[in-house]
């Protein structure tokens, strides 16, 4: 096993073996019994022989009447006394997780494998360790409090999270753990809306240039952008919330592969950035069945193509006026179809192949 993998996951005797062993083994030795010992210390017998047998734990004070009276260094009897209770503590962990592996059936565990999250292990117990320590949590009531409780109230009312919340929380988990990765200024909101301004003007490059200018563009203005794939059964395009009050974040899936779609869904959680209170998380999955994404949908829309423009889209009779309209306007024209679509202009079946489709970059080998 490599050196990395054994400081990464030590091997954790299934055993616990008492301080009191080694101090029979001690006083054994020494040529001494449990009453010389007791009457050399001050202890009573049956505390002495209940220490031996591992029923009565060892004190600080007591190793130091230890130490005087066997001559071993009361820190070695308080090692042995931490490693003896942790050891126990550690044996009824396992006996409890043992009763909550079903609970990783909620959880989409291949993808954190695959992704390399979390190593592959045919020990059940060990994978629901893996799990726990991925999502932050130290056992399954807690995850539950977490995320279906205390977390939860916090997000808006969500299709995605009422079906299948252990995907959703995973994809979040993940989006969580990349945006702490990136070295963010305190949050401002007038150089996040001239990086909007700015990131406006990328629509119509190449993926390989606009998403490392956006992340580069939101950090500097306090804003963590991170892009994770979709997992199944979380159908959400993105969340946007507060890592602390000065550092927000964005996350941001490929849901429907198109541009149009994925340009919205960013500047739709701009908009509950700028517009929305900091303790809410707002998870983007289509749904418009509150103020708030009212808000946001209406941000979105008013950005990409302002209210002033908005009528000379009833007048782009072909795809060449859509292409001289996205041009004059600075965006890409698969964003002006799908403007166009949403407002009735045109049916949904008509100028998507104006639009640019967007995949993963291991989609595409």
């Amino acid at each position: 096993m490599p050196a990395t993998r054994e400081r990464r996951y030590p091997h954790t005797p299934d055993y616990a073996v008492p301080p009191g062993a080694t101090l029979q083994e001690t006083i054994d030795a020494l040529g001494m019994d449990q009453k010389e010992l007791a009457d050399r210390t001050g202890l009573d017998k049956k505390t002495i022989n209940q220490i031996i047998k591992g029923a009565h734990s060892l004190s600080q004070q007591t190793a130091i009447k230890l130490e005087r009276a066997t001559g071993v260094p009361a820190r070695m009897w308080n090692n042995l006394e931490m490693q003896y209770r942790e050891r126990l503590a550690r044996q009824q962990d396992h006996r409890r997780l043992q009763s909550e592996l079903q609970w990783l059936k909620t959880i989409p565990v291949r993808v954190l494998q695959e992704r390399g999250v979390i190593p592959k292990t045919s020990d059940k117990v060990s994978l629901l360790r893996l799990v726990l320590s991925f999502f932050g949590v130290s056992n399954t009531p807690e995850w539950q409090n977490y995320w279906l409780g205390t977390f939860a109230c916090r997000f808006r009312r969500s299709r995605a999270f009422e079906m299948k919340p252990g995907a959703l929380a995973t994809w979040i988990r993940l989006g969580e753990i990349e945006a702490q990765r990136i070295q963010c200024a305190p949050y401002n909101e007038s150089r996040f809306r001239a990086a909007l301004k700015e990131i406006r003007g990328l629509t119509g490059e190449l993926p390989q240039v606009w998403q490392p200018r956006m992340v580069e563009l939101c950090a500097g203005a306090g804003v963590a952008l991170t892009f994770l794939k979709e997992i199944k059964g979380c159908p959400v395009s993105g969340v946007a919330r507060w890592i602390t009050p000065d550092r927000a974040y964005v996350q941001l899936s490929l849901r429907h592969k198109s541009d149009d779609h994925f340009w919205f869904s960013f500047f739709h959680e701009a908009g509950h950035i700028l517009k929305d209170p900091k303790k809410t998380v707002f998870i983007d999955d289509d749904s418009t069945d509150d103020e708030s994404e009212g808000r946001a949908n209406k941000f979105a829309t008013d950005f990409l193509i302002p209210p002033s423009h908005c009528e000379r889209l009833r007048f782009l009779s072909d795809k060449d006026d859509i292409r001289r309209f996205a041009r004059q306007i600075r965006i890409a024209p698969g964003i002006v179809v799908g403007q166009m679509q949403r407002r009735g202009i045109i049916p949904y079946s008509r100028g998507n192949d104006l639009k640019r489709r967007l995949v993963w970059a291991d989609d595409s080998k």
